[in-house]
């Protein structure tokens, strides 16, 4: 079976790993990014050219055969041989993984680094509005408010994000406008006009004014709500919801490291 792996297309047996180990289309196409009826093709065509059954496709999802299950063990021994040949040598420097997300992510992630990675890990939070090429590894993982589109790219959905007005309860009725290429910026700069008791070009700031009492500033709702000095002033705003994913490369996500990495994330960001 080893041999006649390295005749198929790697990337077809990625998915077949991810069908297997999820149980299904729907679980597969959560962590890797591409749709079910794309993975769903590309399994028909990897049983073409084994020319073999790997599926029982039922209505609750996919079990291996019995040929499904060999090429499993198969792929998993190719894997585990990886793993060993590219671990660090004893005394090597730790590995890096670098992270790539927006002010209010790194601010919600900061107080829990403990469940995110060990001391055997170094992180390297990059923390700006500016997207990061993951596919060019400006960034190992990245947290993004949409779906991975590129090939190469996985994607796993974590949450769906709130934006709400949040100040103290003796703060004056007045925005605090962040002058940034945002959707929330955008936002503001369309609704708000020059009609602001300050502008900062930094999201952080805002959120400092509010603490200070200065005025009410547009936060994400998993920020604004842990503030025990801030309340709402308002409704949420529908068109700034948008659902957060963890993003990484394909064959990055494989990685212990990066794989331990974002499994602490995703945990992170489901807390309150």
């Amino acid at each position: 079976m080893n041999e006649a792996l390295a005749d198929l297309d790697w990337r077809d047996l990625r998915l077949f790993l991810s069908v297997a180990r999820e149980g299904g289309l729907s679980p597969a196409a959560r962590v890797t990014g591409r749709s079910p009826a794309t993975i769903g093709r590309r399994m028909l065509a990897l049983e073409r050219a084994t020319g073999r059954e790997l599926f029982l496709r039922h209505d609750r999802g996919y079990a291996l055969t019995t040929d499904g299950r060999a090429l499993l063990d198969a792929l998993t021994e190719v894997e585990a041989r990886i793993v060993r040949v590219t671990a660090p040598a004893p005394g090597a420097q730790r590995p890096l993984v670098k992270i790539s997300a927006g002010t209010w992510t790194v601010l919600h992630l900061i107080p829990r680094l403990d469940g995110i990675a060990g001391e055997d890990l170094r992180l390297r939070f990059v923390s700006a509005e500016a997207v990061l090429d993951i596919a060019h590894r400006e960034a190992v993982i990245g947290v993004r408010n949409a779906r991975p589109r590129d090939d190469g790219l996985a994607g796993r959905r974590i949450a769906r994000i709130g934006f709400a007005p949040y100040a103290r309860a003796d703060a004056p009725d007045r925005w605090i406008r962040v002058l940034a290429d945002t959707p929330s910026g955008r936002w503001q700069a369309r609704h708000l006009g020059a009609d602001a008791i300050c502008e900062v070009t930094a999201p952080r700031t805002a959120l400092d004014l509010a603490l200070a009492g200065r005025g009410i500033a547009l936060l994400p709702t998993f920020i604004g709500d842990a503030q025990p000095d801030l309340a709402r002033r308002g409704a949420e705003v529908p068109e700034l919801s948008h659902e957060q994913w963890i993003v990484t490369h394909d064959t990055d996500r494989h990685r212990p490291e990066v794989r331990r990495v974002i499994e602490g994330i995703a945990l992170a960001l489901a807390a309150p």
